[in-house]
């Protein structure tokens, strides 16, 4: 699984996700077609949540039949559960997930 941590963008929506489709998304399409990808966000306000939704889901299809997926997080411990639970949902492809460790309880898998 290839993961891929975007850093910091600008504030505003439309700013970040210029910046994303500049700066990001080139060095994401020359990927070889080998193995999952996690692009990784750091936490931003709630304008975010469609645009970076509609690359994840664009990437999907267009990385299919290989799963990418992204996740919003500056939790270390939340980002390495979240990849962990990713590693073993073969299903999963698309999603933006929106990770928050404040007050959660231990995450529980049906893994050994």
């Amino acid at each position: 699984m290839t993961v891929l941590r975007v850093g910091q963008l600008p504030e505003a929506a439309l700013a970040a996700a210029a910046e994303f489709h500049a700066h990001v998304l080139p060095l994401i399409n020359p990927l070889p077609k080998r193995e999952d990808i996690v692009l990784v966000f750091s936490p931003a306000g709630h304008s975010h949540r469609a645009w970076r939704l509609a690359v994840v889901q664009s990437l999907a299809r267009e990385f299919a039949p290989l799963r990418v997926n992204a996740m919003v997080s500056d939790s270390e411990p939340a980002i390495a559960a979240a990849l962990a639970y990713l590693e073993s949902a073969e299903g999963v492809t698309g999603q933006l997930l929106q990770l928050d460790d404040t007050g959660a309880r231990e995450v529980l898998t049906s893994a050994p």
